[in-house]
């Protein structure tokens, strides 16, 4: 990898916890040069497209690391609630336990919201049909599993933002730790 490669990859990490906080609008080019240490002239040197360039990568990354939990899901061994908790034990880490907030819920408010939805939703989906994939594959009919899938999502969703509202991980935590049997519990 080029030092140019390894230098934007580090920036875009760095991108990534600072749109994750402020949103599109709120990260500021001077914000962006004062997180990367780039001048203007180098962050448009490293992100010709400007800010849209910038979350494109950050999105392209997150796409990337979901792609590779899910993978991981899906090729542990075990039952259903055993492959459900590797993916929440990974998501622990990339929330920080639910001290970091969501970029997918700070991209979808604020002006950039219908530049990248599309993207949002491919991600979106991405989760959703990958627990449907590991519930199907314990038996789980379709529908049902896919409806589960959204519930695994929202019960993500909702809870990084309530523990980023309450500045409390602890509701983050206590739904990571019941995903697995919730999501493959038998109907009632």
């Amino acid at each position: 990898m080029s030092k140019q490669a390894t230098s934007k990859q580090t920036h875009v990490s760095e991108l990534l916890d600072l749109f994750r906080r402020l949103g599109y609008d709120g990260a500021t080019l001077a914000k962006i040069s004062q997180t990367t240490g780039l001048g203007k002239a180098s962050l448009y040197h490293h992100f010709p497209g400007g800010k849209d360039e910038m979350v494109e990568a950050v999105l392209v990354a997150l796409e990337h690391g979901s792609e590779q939990i899910t993978a991981e899901m899906l090729q542990v061994q075990g039952d259903a609630p055993a492959r459900l908790r590797k993916m929440c034990d990974r998501l622990s880490k990339v929330y920080d336990n639910g001290q970091k907030p969501c970029l997918l819920a700070a991209l979808l408010s604020g002006s950039a919201k219908d530049a990248f939805r599309d993207r949002v939703e491919k991600l979106l989906q991405l989760w959703i049909r990958a627990i449907a994939t590991v519930l199907t594959t314990a038996g789980m009919d379709e529908t049902l599993a896919c409806q589960r899938g959204e519930d695994g999502v929202m019960m993500i969703q909702g809870a990084l933002i309530l523990a980023q509202g309450l500045q409390d991980p602890a509701p983050f935590q206590r739904v990571m730790q019941q995903i697995p049997e919730t999501l493959c519990r038998p109907l009632q």
